[in-house]
């Protein structure tokens, strides 16, 4: 485990925070948007060399995990 997270992996943690935020909060479409985002910025930091390929599959990981337990969370 590192000590220090990069500026892309803070970014990535922030995105996972707004997705319990809204969780906690009943807010099911900003949560759903929130879960998309994690995945397009860990997809799109990965590709530009910003973090590694165990770092993109931990969050691509984490993506998955919110997508199986919010595939019920409907308006």
């Amino acid at each position: 485990m590192k000590l220090f997270k990069s500026k892309a992996e803070k970014e990535l943690e922030n995105i996972i925070g707004d997705i319990k935020i809204n969780l906690s909060n009943n807010y099911k479409e900003p949560a759903h948007k929130a879960r998309m985002k994690l995945k397009d910025r860990a997809e799109n930091l990965y590709k530009a060399g910003e973090i590694s390929e165990n770092t993109y599959k931990k969050y691509i990981k984490i993506y998955e995990e919110y997508t199986v337990m919010m595939k019920d969370y409907h308006h």
